[in-house]
This record gives structure tokens, C-alpha cells and sequence, in this order.
């Protein structure tokens, strides 16, 4: 399993719009593609997971993640916003980056909590935070992943 075979070019924004978590969380559900109830649903699944504890996992990271029926397959999506986000992280620093997974509830391939911990490998890796700022297309991005052969 490749960590890059998850993601489309389509689900990853350079340049995210929003300045709060709430909109932040929004705007990479857009990147996948799901109709307005269903964004909707999925942005009450994310909200009810922050609550639990922040998905702000420190060195300017965040992967939101939750299972929901909007989804028949595993979905991922990659935004980025170059002057950081309160996302009440771990370390109570700003996110630049965050990793949205979406998985349905009955998942037979299984792949939510290996893909879940395979971002959070890449995450830990100590270039990798410098080189996602500095990305200038999706493709690079494609290509970090590769690179790092995860």
C-alpha cells in the first residue's frame, strides 16, 4: 500500500482560504467532491471527533479523520495555509498542514488505520514540515510522497 495511491491531484489545495478551524475543516471536505448534504453531514462527523481532542498533532500538522456513511471508499484529501491556523494543536502551535481521511463505517479493505498511520509516519519525518511550505504545485506534493516511499 502507497500513500500516494490515495490521493488525486484534485484533492490538494496549496493555498486554503479560510482563517478558523471550523472553515479550514469545510474547505477540505470540498476537495472531495460530495454533494452539499453530504459536506454537511461529514462537517458535523469532523467537528464531533475534534471535539473529543484536536487532531493538531504538533510540528504544524493536523489529520482530521473520521468514518461516515457520505463515503463508500477511502478518501483523503491535502491543504495547506502558509500563515497557520489555530486547530488547538498538541503543542498549541499554529497548523499549516492538514491531512482530511474519510473512511465508511465498514471499511473491507481496511485501510483507515494503516493509511491513518502512514501520514503521520510522513508527518514525523524532520524535512518534511520545510518541504510541504515550500510546494508550488499538487504534483509536488505527489512527488514528496513518492519520494519518501510511503
Amino acid at each position: 500500500m502507497e500513500l500516494r495511491d490515495f490521493f488525486a491531484e484534485d484533492a490538494i489545495r496549496l493555498e486554503l482560504e479560510g482563517i478558523a478551524k471550523d472553515e479550514i475543516l469545510k474547505e477540505l471536505i470540498g476537495l472531495l467532491g460530495l454533494d452539499d448534504k453530504s459536506e454537511g453531514m461529514l462537517f458535523k462527523m469532523l467537528k464531533r471527533r475534534e471535539n473529543l481532542g484536536s487532531t493538531g498533532i504538533g510540528r504544524g500538522i493536523a489529520i482530521p479523520h473520521c468514518r461516515s456513511l457520505v463515503v463508500s471508499k477511502l478518501r483523503v484529501a491535502f491543504g495547506r495555509k502558509s500563515v497557520g491556523v489555530d486547530f488547538k494543536a498538541i503543542d498549541d502551535k499554529p497548523v499549516f498542514f492538514f491531512f482530511l481521511i474519510v473512511a465508511p463505517p465498514l471499511e473491507v479493505s481496511n485501510q483507515y488505520l494503516p493509511v491513518l498511520g502512514k501520514i503521520a509516519q510522513f508527518s514525523k519525518e524532520p524535512d518534511v514540515p520545510e518541504r510541504l511550505l515550500k510546494l508550488k504545485e499538487p504534483r509536488e506534493f505527489m512527488q514528496l510522497l513518492e519520494e519518501k516511499n510511503l
